[in-house]
């Protein structure tokens, strides 16, 4: 009789914790979604701050100090001081590109340049959805004068300046703390897990953070060497705005195959760019394709195998599908925490459910449970 009734898995006991479980799922994505706004600051400085974690342990390494505020203070110095000095150096030649590529539009929608009647629609299109004259406005502050021409929405405009200037200075608080108490808070979370299920979960926890490391911080070093190659490359063949498209792409390579996105912008400068005379655009297109075989070739075989190993730790298809259904059900934030909680729910499917651990192994956890008080201490 005993074997009867254990052997019955779905159980009413069973069917109530799923069904409660399900509840308190459904119950915190609508929070988080209600609270969006107000946790997106806390969730993306918890990202950087995971990206940033390894340079906050060189900057120890570096000081030789055994706190973690002047090395955290540093990391925050040394990433402003690398994309300042990037936008210094990059910003005037882009405005200058941009400047040419708006040239070009303007001679050929006033009609100095003739084209054939197919090209006149491609033409509006871009001089509608991609006109340089309006990028390049964003970057040299010309729309801060238009913000000021506006007299009645003065008040209005300027709020919203001042509450975007507020949060993201409140990310970078954010990001500064994380960084200070990045062991206390890991330490912090083990607690939060009931004794009872705290051997077993943190095995899947540590499962997923060596996972979550393989994956970003690998990947992380994979983009940054395919910027710098993207940028070598369009810079070679003469693609205008050569620098921001590679290190969008490079961005864009953190999501595997994400960096082909890039294929439209650059077609389409390579189209406004061939109006001009000077290039025409099939060969132009032609060589910013190379470059992607190249770029790509040199990343996956050579770089890729050498930082990552031949496993990456996550399927493709796996994170471009977490992406999609977390940033549906939870949109900027959903696609920040989609990967890490991805990861954890298949590996406690797969340790707990698809291949279980034999009963004779019950006895480790429960060993490793006794050191949990020790420990905590």
């Amino acid at each position: 009789m005993p074997s009867k009734v254990s052997s019955r898995y779905w159980t009413v006991d069973r069917i109530m914790r799923l069904v409660i479980g399900l509840a308190i799922a459904a119950a915190l994505i609508y929070l988080v979604r209600y609270l969006s706004n107000v946790l997106l600051p806390f969730f993306v400085a918890c990202f950087i701050a995971y990206i940033l974690q390894p340079i906050v342990d060189m900057n120890r390494r570096l000081t030789r100090t055994k706190g973690r505020v002047i090395p955290s203070i540093l990391t925050l110095v040394d990433v402003t001081v690398v994309i300042a000095l990037v936008v210094y150096i990059f910003l005037p030649s882009v405005i200058k590109e941009l400047n040419t590529l708006g040239d070009i539009l303007k001679s050929v929608s006033s009609g100095e340049v003739k084209l054939p009647k197919f090209y006149v629609t491609v033409v509006d299109f871009i001089n509608k959805y991609f006109n340089p004259d309006n990028i390049s406005g964003m970057l040299d502050g010309t729309h801060i004068e238009a913000l000021l021409s506006k007299g009645s929405s003065l008040l209005e405009e300027s709020i919203g300046v001042v509450m975007e200037i507020l949060s993201w200075l409140l990310t970078l608080i954010y990001i500064l703390f994380i960084l200070i108490d990045y062991p206390e808070i890991s330490r912090g979370f083990k607690l939060i897990i009931p004794h009872k299920y705290r051997p077993r979960t943190m095995v899947v926890v540590r499962d997923v953070e060596n996972s979550m490391n393989h994956y970003f911080r690998g990947q992380g070093v994979v983009a940054m060497c395919a910027a710098v190659f993207y940028c070598i490359g369009f810079s070679i063949v003469g693609l205008p705005l050569a620098i921001p498209m590679g290190i969008i792409v490079g961005i864009l390579y953190m999501i595997p195959y994400f960096q082909y996105v890039t294929l439209i912008p650059v077609a389409a400068i390579c189209f406004v760019y061939s109006l001009g005379g000077s290039v025409e655009f099939l060969p132009e297109m032609g060589k910013c394709l190379l470059v992607y075989v190249v770029s790509q070739c040199i990343c996956d075989y050579v770089i890729t195998p050498h930082i990552m190993g031949k496993e990456m730790g996550l399927n493709p298809a796996i994170i471009l599908l977490s992406l999609s259904v977390w940033g549906s059900l939870l949109g900027i934030i959903g696609m920040i925490i989609a990967l890490p909680v991805t990861a954890l729910i298949m590996t406690y499917y797969e340790r707990y459910i698809s291949n279980p651990a034999p009963e004779t192994d019950e006895s480790q956890p429960a060993e490793a449970d006794k050191s949990g008080p020790t420990e905590s201490r």
